[in-house]
């Protein structure tokens, strides 16, 4: 597409645009001269007699009208062949700029799109070139496919546009949609009545593969068109929507085999992205098609009558995990869902929502063994919308005759706001292991609510605080997180709830800010400057940091930092915050070492925690111990070189890889590059303790030490490095060295416990 030409399409536009003007100069003369208007008109007036009264005079006045649908015609085909030059012309900048950025970056991309590092890494290179870290190959590779599929977007409309045009061989037409996106919603409203009709009028259950696979490709490229998707919806009602899901997705007779569950994953993913584009549309029927989706979901839908079937809660949360939905309408939902929940099924003698929720029926695909529990896949679909999810969170569930509890104490445990424990928080279903399944869910969803960004998003970014509504926005995220800060404050709370940890860790390393600026100083003295505007170090009214409390952030850093993947996260993160919190300091050598001082002891708590917990786990193996102690000296020297010596930059976040795919946005003032996932240990053993036959012995706790003393010195590395490039005397670098280390003392002695999983 780089070599596309476009020369031969701009005459056309030319061409047209010329042509215009003149069949509508032929239409209605207003420029003067004659006109099919004029005919017309004098047809009309004319006094006719016999035959020439029917005939002639029909003949005239429907030629007259033929100039005016040519005229129409002609405008249409110039506004889609307007709009097609511009959009090509943009695809081809798009994809052009793309792959300049990918080689500036060392990623080469094949004629498929994929990437791959350009530079073969081996053992002495010399070190010319750092490897490319997967996740820019990956963002590059996505950028490209974005940029290619909306080229074919614009081609398939484009096509489909000019042929209906072309299809009338006797005439001309009224005209038609004027650009391509008219076209597109024009399109997308034909292709939801012709489905919507085949849905009715079929079993979709009874569908072949390929009219499978033809409706998902419908889907696919109309799951943003608000002509398919409110259409399709609202023709097929809400309750008609669940129905027909439950027919497609658990059919009657055998279980679907392999190669149509694949299929119908990807239905259940374009079918749920198209009713989240069609609830925020504002299209006429659809706020009657939510309501409908609400009340029908304590109505079961079975295969026959007379039998039992899903709820339609079950059905409806299926197809909410993709997609952005309605804030109202995912709020009200939820309501309802809980509060059914509530009634029916979180008692000891009506039974629990495991006994709710049980039904044969399959409605997520790829098939799994997770329970079908519909309150685990709406916390999915909340987890795309950060404010209705901060809104969902804040509210509580109290009607039908049930006691007022809020949101997040009844999913999670945690206290009501300003009160004491729920009494009878959710009992989650569980899955074939017996462990509780569904908490990575309420994870996503407290993401969302606490970051103001999908817990997926694959280029997050932290939400503005410009405006009045930003900052309230902000509060109320902050406020929220306070309350998990406060709750997940030991590593049996955390790891009683599988699925939780990674999510927390994305949290907290999104809010690593207001976690070291709760833990500053040693009394009130550092945060009530910061409050009084007598010294700014935190910017804490300029970025809307929030005091979660002293021994509250160090609890639950400590309970992060006890499992080795989150603590990977959240130090990296803090080591990131850290240096660059310096670096926004300028010249101010008196602040920025103090800022430093700050972060050292929040590293202090991370590595302490880290520490006792390996302690606990491995104290009968020690070599075991050793090389996760390594592992955790190892990625503090990555996160101390990953953000040393970067020059200040216009950033105000750095989208951080927190293993697997996972971006998560850590507020800086610098801009850098390198990611977790990167780092040297992450792919090779840590061997080199085995090596020395290291076992229970003096010896062996001699290498204890020297991990932690590595801990010691990466902790304290961005602030001495900052020391030598500011020139400090070696006598000043020495009484430097006292105070961060003291620092790094107060932080791990601050949670004042020895519990390596908790604390009493």
């Amino acid at each position: 597409m780089t070599e596309l030409r476009l020369g031969k399409l701009k005459e056309a536009v030319d061409t047209w645009s010329s042509m215009v003007g003149k069949l509508q100069q032929l239409a209605d003369g207003k420029a003067g001269g004659i006109s099919a208007s004029a005919l017309a008109q004098q047809a009309n007036g004319a006094d006719w007699t016999g035959v020439n009264a029917t005939v002639t005079r029909t003949f005239i006045t429907n030629s007259s009208r033929e100039f005016d649908h040519a005229a129409a015609e002609a405008k249409t085909i110039h506004g889609l062949l307007q709009d097609i030059h511009h959009d090509f012309a943009k695809h081809k900048t798009d994809l052009k700029t793309a792959l300049a950025d990918a080689r500036a970056k060392n990623i080469r991309v094949h004629q498929d799109g994929s990437t791959e590092d350009a530079y073969v890494h081996s053992v002495g290179d010399g070190g010319n070139t750092d490897p490319v870290p997967q996740a820019e190959l990956t963002a590059a590779a996505e950028k490209i496919g974005r940029i290619l599929w909306e080229a074919t977007e614009t081609d398939r409309i484009a096509a489909k546009a000019l042929r209906d045009i072309a299809k009338n061989k006797h005439g001309f037409d009224k005209g038609g949609p004027e650009n391509l996106e008219a076209a597109d919603k024009q399109q997308g409203k034909e292709a939801a009545a012709y489905w919507a009709k085949k849905i009715k009028e079929e079993d979709p259950g009874t569908w072949s593969d390929d009219e499978l696979k033809r409706f998902n490709e419908t889907l696919k490229n109309q799951r943003d068109n608000p002509g398919f998707t409110a259409t399709l919806a609202t023709r097929l009602s809400g309750e008609g929507t669940l129905e027909f899901w439950r027919e497609l997705a658990s059919p009657a007779g055998p279980p679907v085999e392999v190669d149509r569950a694949k299929m119908l994953a990807q239905v259940q993913d374009n079918l749920s992205m198209s009713l989240a584009n069609a609830t925020s549309s504002n299209a006429p029927g659809m706020d009657g098609w939510q309501r409908e989706v609400i009340a029908a979901g304590d109505k079961q839908f079975p295969i026959r009558e007379g039998l039992q079937g899903p709820y339609g809660y079950q059905i409806a949360s299926s197809l909410m995990q993709k997609g952005k939905f309605d804030s109202d309408f995912l709020n009200d939902y939820g309501t309802s869902l809980i509060e059914f929940e509530r009634k029916k099924g979180n008692d000891s003698v009506l039974g629990e929502p495991g006994d709710l929720w049980q039904t044969p029926f399959q409605l997520d695909y790829p098939p799994s063994d997770k329970p079908n529990d519909p309150v685990a896949n709406f916390l999915d679909g909340l987890a795309h919308n950060p404010q209705a999810a901060v809104e969902f969170f804040d509210d509580s569930t109290s009607g039908k005759g049930l006691d007022e509890v809020n949101n997040l104490a009844y999913l999670s445990g945690a206290p009501e706001e300003g009160g004491g424990a729920v009494e009878n928080p959710r009992k989650w279903p569980e899955g074939e292991d017996g462990k509780p399944a569904g908490y990575a869910s309420l994870g996503h969803a407290l993401e969302s609510a606490t970051l103001g960004y999908a817990y997926d998003d694959k280029t997050p970014e932290i939400p503005s605080l410009k405006g009045e509504d930003a900052i309230a926005a902000r509060e109320e995220r902050t406020a929220l997180m306070g309350r998990v800060v406060d709750h997940y404050n030991t590593a049996d709370q955390i790891d009683g709830q599988p699925g939780m940890r990674d999510s927390l860790a994305r949290m907290a390393s999104g809010h690593v800010d207001s976690l070291t600026y709760s833990v500053a100083g040693f009394g009130t003295s550092a945060k009530e400057a910061e409050m009084t505007g007598e010294r700014v170090l935190f910017g804490l009214k300029e970025n809307g940091l929030e005091d979660f409390g002293k021994n509250d952030s160090a609890f639950f850093l400590r309970a992060l930092a006890s499992d080795q993947d989150s603590y990977n996260t959240v130090s990296a993160a803090q080591q990131i915050y850290g240096s660059s919190i310096m670096a926004a300091q300028g010249d101010n050598q008196t602040d920025a070492l103090d800022a430093g001082l700050y972060s050292v002891k929040v590293h202090g708590i991370l590595d302490d925690g880290r520490f006792e917990a390996i302690g606990k786990e491995f104290q009968d193996d020690e070599t075991a111990k050793n090389e996760e102690l390594e592992k955790a000296a190892e990625w503090r020297n990555f996160a101390g070189s990953a953000v040393t010596g970067v020059a200040v930059g216009v950033g105000t976040a750095l989208a951080v890889p927190t293993g697997g795919a996972a971006l998560i946005a850590v507020p800086i003032a610098i801009e850098t590059l390198g990611g977790a996932a990167e780092t040297a240990w992450a792919t090779n053993t840590m061997d080199w303790l085995e090596e020395r036959e290291y076992d229970n012995s003096a010896e062996s706790a001699r290498g204890i030490a020297e991990a932690q003393r590595v801990g010691e010195h990466t902790a304290t590395t961005p602030i001495m490095n900052y020391a030598d490039s500011q020139g400090l005397s070696a006598h000043e670098k020495t009484l430097l060295e006292e105070r961060a280390y003291n620092h790094y003392i107060q932080g791990k002695d601050l949670p004042d416990t020895d519990a390596a999983r908790g604390h009493g």
